[in-house]
């Protein structure tokens, strides 16, 4: 009888993810349907290994200035400190504060689709969030400043060649408001940055995993996102709509 083993089942976690990844880039002609079907896939990934604490959806994301973010593939967000979640004929607008991070999910990953992904994060990130001081047993914690908002992009493959060398390095350089933190080529390896705004390549086997991996660690970093004041957003129900 063979015995358990962690290291083929991470192997095979891996594995599942990249076979589908490239079923959808094989089976499916038309491109939008072939974004879908990826966009899918990490999501499945995400709903199903991150703890339950997070949420994983594509969506839009909002502010109490009702300012809207572009639509974003995947968005990590919590749900027990943001009660409200807008769903209109299976859109989703999530409010800002409750954001983790953000992720588009694209075929290749090469300098256009990082571009994109830069620009989409960045429109999340420049969004204004609310924070409100929290009440505990003893009294009062300070309001807690609104964190880093993760964002990345999250391929099958690369189209260079090398797939992780300094082409990947050179375009993943921006200002801050659009840095992609932690990026996956499943076939390939990570690409994140560090502390130190340093963008780093990682070859490796067994990508998705480790993405998964990366991430849950990057959020447990995090703890909790700030509490969000919902009066702001309530505000807006005195505000008459020009017809």
């Amino acid at each position: 009888m063979p015995e358990w083993s962690l290291h083929t089942l991470l192997a095979e976690l891996h594995s599942d993810i990249e076979q589908r990844l490239a079923r959808v880039r094989r089976s499916l002609a038309h491109p939008g349907t072939k974004g879908d079907g990826s966009e899918a896939v990490w999501l499945q990934l995400l709903q199903t290994y991150l703890p339950k604490r997070y949420l994983t959806e594509k969506a839009h994301v909002v502010d109490s200035n009702g300012q809207f973010s572009d639509q974003l593939d995947v968005v990590v967000f919590d749900k027990q400190y943001t009660p409200i979640i807008f769903e209109l004929e299976g859109q989703l607008i999530i409010p800002v504060e409750g954001v983790y991070a953000v992720f588009e999910a694209k075929q290749s990953l090469n300098a256009e689709q990082v571009r994109y992904a830069q620009q989409k994060v960045a429109s999340v990130r420049r969004l204004y969030r609310t924070s409100l001081p929290i009440p505990h047993a003893g009294g009062m914690y300070p309001a807690k400043p609104p964190q880093r908002i993760l964002g990345g992009l999250l391929t099958l493959e690369s189209d260079w060649s090398p797939p992780l060398g300094k082409p990947l390095i050179s375009a993943l350089e921006a200002p801050e408001l659009e840095r992609l933190d932690l990026g996956c080529a499943a076939a390939h390896g990570l690409f994140s940055c560090d502390e130190n705004n340093c963008h780093l390549t990682t070859p490796m086997a067994k990508a998705a995993t480790a993405f998964l991996f990366e991430l849950i660690a990057r959020l447990q970093a995090m703890a909790t996102v700030s509490m969000i004041d919902i009066r702001a957003y309530a505000a807006w129900l005195n505000v008459e709509i020009e017809a």
